[in-house]
């Protein structure tokens, strides 16, 4: 069997997940949010789906952003950072096959990591109505497919069952517990209720499990050292980025709408030069100018 095809990236969460400590992980939507979550610090970020779609084509979460489209949206923001970034897939946009395409793909752009879900596609966010699972073997089957195109191109695998709203707590961790069997490299079991359920699911599980900590979501939101004590190894914040950024932008632009002075509400603008990358544009374009180039030859009259 040949090797997969190496990924730095996926080599990078990797040794994070090693180390054993939680791994705070804002999430981003396009390559100016990433750039901003590494520029604060953070060592993983992960292409929000919600997020995404609210950014790229300005609709819901609710299944319409295509295969073409996320790739897309993926590369674009891995060309701004340095730090690994995992990526919300949905559920692998149709059967086994397109899953290993779309896992090869996303490997191949530089992901570290992937998101496959088992809701009934269109899925929808995991907070919202209308979300349904499919049964446990197209799930599982869905794992299976993600897993073997890793074999080929190198990138963790992050399993998710949505299935703890409809069929209960029990089913969402029997699901979990064998996405980790079938070689699922981190699990996600959304939508958990309480602390106590929280506790449950990490002690069931043996794999590296996600706290999905979405702001007025139905997860209780827990302070970081809380989420670390039981047992939890990355804490997702799927939607801090795009919250924060709209409610600054929709301010502003009441502001600017109704004559009031708006200047305080903004960045200032050397900041957001910096933030942006002009002052790192004009170092380099700096070092490739000669510090003495030849004046130019006069030129003769014919």
């Amino acid at each position: 069997m040949t090797e997969p095809r190496p990924n730095p990236m996926a080599d990078r969460l990797r040794t994070l997940l090693a180390d054993d400590a939680l791994i705070m992980m804002p999430c981003c939507f396009d390559a100016l949010s990433a750039k901003l979550i590494q520029q604060a610090g953070f060592d993983l970020t992960f292409l929000s789906g919600f997020a995404a779609s609210a950014s790229r084509i300005g609709a819901p979460d609710v299944g319409l952003m295509s295969y073409g489209e996320v790739h897309d949206q993926a590369r674009n923001v891995l060309e701004g950072i340095d730090i690994p970034m995992m990526v919300d897939a949905d559920t692998g946009y149709g059967n086994p096959m397109n899953v290993e395409r779309t896992v090869k793909g996303l490997a191949r752009a530089g992901c570290a990591g992937v998101m496959i879900e088992d809701q009934v596609a269109p899925k929808r966010c995991g907070h919202t109505a209308g979300k349904a699972v499919v049964d446990r073997e197209e799930a599982y089957d869905r794992i299976r497919a993600a897993v073997a195109a890793r074999g080929r191109s190198d990138i963790l695998i992050k399993a998710r069952t949505d299935a703890r709203r409809d069929h209960g707590l029990a089913e969402a961790i029997a699901r979990a517990q064998m996405f980790a069997e079938l070689g699922a490299d981190i699990v996600f079991i959304e939508e958990p209720l309480s602390v106590e359920e929280m506790r449950t699911l990490c002690a069931e599980v043996d794999a590296p499990m996600v706290a999905n900590m979405l702001e007025g979501g139905q997860t209780p939101i827990l302070p970081p050292a809380e989420l670390a004590d039981l047992g939890f190894a990355i804490a997702a914040y799927p939607l801090t980025c795009l919250s924060a950024a709209m409610r600054a932008m929709t301010g502003a632009l009441e502001a600017l709408k109704s004559g009031q002075d708006h200047s305080g509400a903004l960045m200032p603008f050397a900041d957001l030069r910096r933030a942006v990358g002009f002052d790192d544009y004009y170092a380099a374009e700096a070092r490739y100018k000669s510090a003495k180039r030849p004046a130019p030859s006069p030129r003769k009259t014919p």
